[in-house]
């Protein structure tokens, strides 16, 4: 990547105690380029209004941009059809309504969810309360010694009970790309459905749902140069005819009586009242700039990142990697000797340089890998190798001093 796109970020441009920042922590919210920020901009200076009810000039405009972001995240995603996407507050909400409309009206007791352990809270949660409401049983596809999952196990755990199957496209621990296109040619031969968490691979990668033939895919727009507060839900249109609102009051009825009433088409009974008008126009700029700068071109970027990473960090004498050390995506978890990772971030800040810190929204996982808490740099398409040296050197200088201060 070269030095234009970095000028896009203004907030990169800035220095964090005394250093310039080095932002590494991009699988929990992205930086936004200036066509994002002007883009909401323009929004509210020109066309700021409600959707699908004025007939006025401003009323007519904010439709339009709303309902022109639905068709390019349509385009985005390569759906059959604009009506497949549903505007969600991101990927948590998105799983959610599948959980709690479509789960629930279909599970019945003994019948069987099928996941996996490296499952970000947002996919896990839903489940375990669809299950608890309707007798269902939560099964686990085990994971392999770097955290993959292999198709075989994916054959003996679903089943012919098995109704519903899920996993995270990417893991936002591990960097491990799962097989969701094969996953769910294993599902669908039991009549199960495929849901995809693509929180982490939609900032990252050419996503065609078309081709993966998942039934669902959920994302977040602040993960993808985009503004928090927007995400989408793609539902093959069909499984979105047959499923009941879950939020109820204006903008998702068609008729109203005193005592029943009914529901607009797809998608737009799932939108109930104002909608968030402003961050589809910020989402649909996103889009445009990703696509321009090419999302092959910011796969191939991350991935040097991440295995330049996996080579420096690997140098450090105590460090531990977790998750495959080769084709990962673009973020390295890791633990540096006996050092709490939030004692880690809390040195690196002191540097300039933001990672994350924590069970990442992954308790399960963290069990699994035997451990409380990680450290977390994950990269995208304005982060370069110098910054990683910084994260290297970074990384040394904490755990001399911490060498100094048991001393």
């Amino acid at each position: 990547m070269n030095a234009a796109i970095r000028e896009q970020f203004p907030i990169l441009h800035q220095e964090i105690n005394g250093h310039p920042l080095v932002y590494l922590d991009n699988a929990a919210s992205s930086q936004k380029p200036l066509a994002v920020i002007e883009a909401i901009e323009r929004y509210y200076r020109w066309a700021n209004a409600n959707v699908h009810r004025g007939v006025h000039t401003l009323g007519s405009r904010a439709t339009d941009a709303y309902e022109g972001a639905r068709e390019k995240v349509a385009r985005f995603l390569n759906a059959r059809s604009a009506s497949e996407i549903v505007f969600t507050r991101g990927t948590t909400t998105a799983l959610n309504l599948v959980a709690s409309s479509y789960a629930r009206s279909v599970l019945r007791e003994g019948d069987e969810i099928v996941l996996t352990p490296m499952e970000h809270h947002s996919n896990l949660i839903p489940w375990q309360q669809a299950a608890k409401a309707c007798g269902a049983t939560l099964k686990y596809i085990p994971l392999q010694e770097d955290g993959s999952i292999s198709l075989e196990d994916v054959e003996k755990t679903v089943t012919s009970r098995t109704k519903i199957v899920t996993t995270a496209h990417v893991s936002n621990v591990l960097g491990v790309t799962n097989p969701v296109k094969e996953i769910a040619a294993i599902a669908h031969r039991v009549g199960a459905v495929m849901v995809v968490d693509g929180a982490q691979s939609a900032p990252h990668m050419k996503i065609d749902v078309q081709d993966l033939d998942c039934d669902f895919f959920a994302f977040s727009g602040h993960k993808m140069c985009g503004p928090t507060g927007i995400g989408a839900l793609y539902g093959k249109l069909g499984l979105l005819e047959s499923m009941e609102p879950i939020e109820f009051g204006g903008e998702m009825i068609d008729h109203v009586d005193l005592y029943d009433s009914t529901w607009k088409e797809v998608p737009w009974r799932f939108e109930g009242g104002t909608p968030i008008i402003a961050g589809a126009v910020g989402l649909a700029a996103a889009i445009d700039f990703l696509q321009e700068v090419g999302l092959d071109r910011i796969l191939e970027h991350e991935k040097k990142l991440a295995a330049y990473a996996v080579s420096r960090l690997s140098e450090i004498e105590g460090i531990s990697i977790y998750g495959p050390r080769d084709n990962r995506a673009g973020l390295v978890t890791f633990n540096l000797a006996d050092i709490h990772p939030h004692d880690v971030a809390t040195v690196l800040d002191s540097y300039g340089i933001a990672i994350r810190a924590g069970h990442h929204c992954c308790q399960p996982l963290m069990r699994w890998l035997n451990v409380s808490a990680t450290a977390r740099a994950s990269f995208y398409l304005y982060n370069t190798e110098d910054e990683i040296d910084r994260l290297a050197e970074g990384l040394v200088r904490t755990k001399e001093y911490f060498d100094y201060a048991a001393g």
